[in-house]
């Protein structure tokens, strides 16, 4: 591909990159570090791109795998390796970064109020949280997909709401 047509398809894909980034990160900020990394990427490794492949497709994944490879990074520094004889470090008392007892709630109490839920708002939240996707929540329950979503959305406000209230 032409140094130049290479250029302008990549330059024609920014809103779209930026929007993908924004989606990762939750963050302006890092989604524009982001969105850097992954044009001078692609730029940097143009001679690798195939003609005739999904030019969008190449440049979303690489900005995928860019922010795999930066959250990995993190999680890699945040680790902290107890090298002290006596493992002082691991013994020490961990906050929980709740203020009281009372901040925190028991699966107990969570798992009551989704049993005060409707069924038909309890049985596809609590497949989702037992892993089923939407799709297959709606085939199960013979529903469209966008009335599971909805459902769904709607048990996890009323979670939110009641659980706030506690605060």
């Amino acid at each position: 591909m032409a140094t130049a047509n290479f250029q302008s398809r990549l330059m024609g894909l920014q809103s779209n990159l930026l929007n993908f980034a924004f989606m990762l990160t939750s963050n302006r900020d890092d989604a524009y570090d982001l969105l850097q990394d992954t044009t001078l990427k692609a730029l940097d490794n143009a001679d690798k791109y195939v003609e005739n492949t999904n030019f969008k497709g190449w440049v979303f994944t690489i900005m995928r795998n860019i922010f795999i490879n930066n959250y990995r990074r993190v999680v890699r520094s945040a680790t902290v390796i107890d090298q002290t004889d006596d493992l002082y470090h691991l013994n020490l008392s961990q906050d929980s970064g709740l203020e009281t007892p009372e901040g925190s709630f028991g699966a107990k109490e969570i798992t009551d109020a989704i049993n005060e839920f409707p069924d038909k708002y309890r049985i596809p939240f609590s497949m989702h949280v037992a892993g089923y996707k939407y799709g297959e929540i709606a085939e199960k329950m013979q529903l469209p997909l966008g009335t599971i979503k909805s459902r769904i959305f709607f048990a996890r406000q009323q979670l939110q709401t009641r659980f706030a209230d506690y605060r």
